[in-house]
C-alpha cells in the first residue's frame, strides 16, 4: 500500500475514534496479535472443544443476524450495539479462520483480487448489478 494512502486511512480512522461514541482508540494491532488475544480469552475458559468449523460458521451466521437486528425497525442503529455485534462477527471469522488454517488477511486480498477480476471498474462503477449482468 502507498505511504500516502495508509497515513489517510490511519488518520481517518483516528478522526473516526475520536468521534464521541467511539470509546476506545484505534488499535494498531495485527491480525496475529488479535487472533493470539482471542485464542488466550477461549483457552482460559476451555472453549475451543466447541469450536468447530460448523459450529463457528453457525456462530458467525447466528451474531450477522443480530448485527443485521440493529437495523430492523430503523436505520440509525445504536452505534455501541453495532459494534459489539460486529466484534462478534469478526471474532467467529478470526477463529473459523484459524481452524481452517486459513490467514484472514490473505483470503480477504484473495478474494478481494477475484472481485476485482469479475467488477471491472469501467462496468461496473456506481452500479449494484450481478457481475453476469453488467
Amino acid at each position: 500500500m502507498p505511504p500516502d494512502l495508509n497515513h489517510r486511512i490511519v488518520d481517518s480512522l483516528d478522526q473516526f475514534a475520536k468521534k464521541s461514541w467511539v470509546r476506545c482508540s484505534v488499535s494498531h494491532m495485527s491480525t496475529t496479535e488479535v487472533l493470539a488475544k482471542i485464542q488466550e480469552m477461549v483457552r482460559a475458559r476451555d472453549w475451543s472443544q466447541f469450536h468447530t468449523p460448523e459450529n463457528l460458521a453457525k456462530c458467525i451466521s447466528i451474531e450477522a443476524a443480530e448485527l443485521l437486528e440493529c437495523y430492523q425497525w430503523s436505520s440509525e442503529a445504536d452505534p455501541q450495539a453495532v459494534r459489539e455485534e460486529l466484534a462478534d462477527v469478526l471474532t467467529y471469522s478470526y477463529l473459523l479462520a484459524h481452524q481452517l488454517g486459513v490467514d484472514p488477511e490473505k483470503v480477504i486480498l484473495d478474494k478481494l483480487h477475484q472481485t476485482n477480476i469479475k467488477y471491472p471498474v469501467e462496468k461496473s462503477r456506481g452500479k449494484s448489478d450481478k457481475y453476469d449482468r453488467l
